[in-house]
């Protein structure tokens, strides 16, 4: 089964919390602190590998979550870093925040990798904390939480040529003639639901990846039918082969046929727009194909495009089809992509006060005093006022009594919940 997107949650792990310990031998007195340090979280990593062509792994498996670090140890000894947690994916997925919606990674090559969730680093043991004036502090942090979040990915076909047009007008019957590909062929609308990729052998050195994109209707740029599944996989193509039935067998109009598909794709993208194209006649072994191929080659040729006839049910005409796709593959130059974005993060500093929170009054969110939280051992006395220091440099408690905080009244911050009383250096009379 072919699936081309997925949504998965990634988590990456804690790092270790620091020790907190001395170094105590026989006749060495006052030996000092010697509490080591945490090892850091696993990453949980995205990696690209030319083996997997679908998605389908994530049906079944979409949560992802690495392994902490080891706690720090005694005689400054650091713990054992979290072991990652690889996630292979099909070349050509695209990484998308779920929030955002900016995409962050584009994994075109074989072994490329990023790092989808970063682990924590390691808490410092109490080893790290000693200074001239201070030589036995007793406090170790707690590790670091790893990051962690849902993403989306999008798979987008790596192939140099694309086919696209209408149901039922001859791509898949192509596709099986020029490569080893074996789609399902029928006489009815639709049987290829799925993108199907061949390579194409001209010569010993010389080949290319051609696919056979479903049917495209109109209304597909909109999303009608499966419209932006389909569009998405010839973004990258190098070359589009427009097939038209010149036969109008089914009383359809070629020349209508050819420009309600060039609607869609400039409809979905001004780039796939420019796309080069070759207009690929198709059916000319039935009936009336002739007379209309001279009026759809004329027509197509004012518009600037070039036209080549073929058969792909007696093989007429598909060797200098491919030849011909192959060359101008060869000169494709390629336009800009979209950009890898940064999801931005603002000042690591800078917080959030809401009020009226689930399970407090007051409710204090941002980065760096989440991650202070989580890494304080408020189990401490030295680690609690080291706390209450980096919360004054914060000015956390001003912008509290700004929002008209009470003494008792409850504050949340992560998942600690404590009773505010006003503290010496928060007076501003």
């Amino acid at each position: 089964m072919f699936i081309d997107k997925a949504r998965i949650y990634v988590e990456a792990g804690n790092g270790g919390d620091g020790m907190s310990s001395f170094r105590r031998e026989k006749f060495v007195e006052k030996g000092g602190p010697n509490g080591g340090n945490g090892g850091r979280g696993g990453n949980v990593i995205l990696r690209a590998d030319n083996s997997l062509n679908t998605l389908i792994d994530f049906r079944y498996k979409r949560k992802f979550i690495a392994k902490r670090g080891d706690n720090g140890g005694v005689s400054n000894m650091t713990g054992h870093r979290g072991e990652d947690v690889i996630i292979k994916v099909p070349l050509g997925t695209v990484v998308r925040d779920d929030e955002t919606n900016i995409m962050i990674a584009d994994l075109t090559e074989d072994g490329q990798e990023f790092v989808a969730a970063k682990g924590g680093r390691g808490g410092k043991g109490n080893a790290c904390y000693a200074t001239s004036t201070k030589r036995a502090p007793t406090f170790a942090e707690k590790g670091e939480p790893g990051t962690k979040g849902w993403l989306r990915l999008e798979l987008k076909l790596l192939a140099d040529v694309g086919l696209v047009g209408y149901p039922s007008v001859g791509k898949s019957s192509i596709i099986s003639r020029v490569s080893a590909a074996k789609p399902e062929i029928a006489a009815y609308h639709f049987t290829t639901l799925t993108p199907v990729l061949g390579v194409v052998r001209l010569s010993e050195e010389q080949s290319f990846v051609l696919a056979d994109i479903p049917g495209l209707i109109e209304g597909a740029a909109e999303g009608v039918g499966l419209g932006h599944d389909f569009l998405r996989h010839i973004e990258r193509t190098k070359v589009l082969l427009h097939v038209v039935d010149v036969s109008g067998c089914e009383g359809r109009d070629p020349i209508e046929d050819f420009e309600k598909i060039n609607h869609e794709l400039e409809a979905y993208s001004a780039r796939l727009a420019r796309r080069k194209q070759l207009v690929v006649a198709n059916k000319m072994d039935l009936p009336d194909s002739a007379d209309n191929f001279v009026i759809l080659k004329e027509y197509v040729e004012e518009k600037g495009y070039e036209i080549m006839p073929v058969s792909a049910a007696t093989g007429e005409g598909l060797q200098e089809l491919m030849w011909k796709a192959y060359e101008m593959a060869r000169q494709y130059v390629a336009e800009p992509e979209e950009e890898i974005g940064v999801v931005e993060e603002g000042d690591p500093d800078s917080f959030e006060i809401i009020r009226g929170a689930e399970d407090a009054d007051f409710e204090v969110k941002g980065k760096n005093i989440e991650r202070l939280v989580a890494m304080t051992n408020f189990d401490n006395s030295e680690a609690l006022y080291r706390f209450q220091l980096i919360w004054k440099r914060l000015k956390i408690e001003e912008a509290l009594l700004e929002a008209g905080i009470q003494e008792g009244q409850t504050v949340r911050i992560l998942d600690m919940v404590f009773n505010y009383q006003k503290s010496k250096w928060a007076d501003r009379e």
